[in-house]
């Protein structure tokens, strides 16, 4: 599963922006379930980042949101980000020159619902 959160940073408070977010992705990498992340700022615009981070499921995620360490390092940080939905499930997936795998969602009986 990915969960991204956007933030809009003024350029002015960048540095202190990008410090909380390392220290949360710090916090959010030592956690069970964990399998990668990133944070990332819009190529047009330096006042949009997001922070993207991969997990095994859903649980290990929300499980993740509940360690201390989480809750104070990353949590302050993921309550500033635009508020909406955040945590996607992947429906279809491609590796390099591969075929499209599609994949049952785990909300409904058919891919995509």
């Amino acid at each position: 599963m990915l969960v991204t959160n956007r933030f809009v940073v003024d350029v002015d408070t960048a540095d202190d922006f990008t410090e909380r977010a390392h220290a949360a992705l710090t916090a959010l990498a030592a956690r069970p379930g964990y399998l990668r992340g990133q944070l990332v700022r819009a190529l047009d615009d330096p006042r949009h980042w997001s922070l993207v981070t991969e997990w095994e499921s859903v649980g290990t995620y929300r499980r993740a949101l509940g360690a201390f360490e989480v809750k104070v390092s990353a949590v302050p940080l993921l309550a500033e980000s635009v508020d909406e939905p955040s945590a996607y499930e992947a429906l279809a997936t491609a590796a390099p020159g591969g075929a499209v795998v599609v994949a049952e969602s785990d909300r409904a009986a058919g891919p995509y619902r």
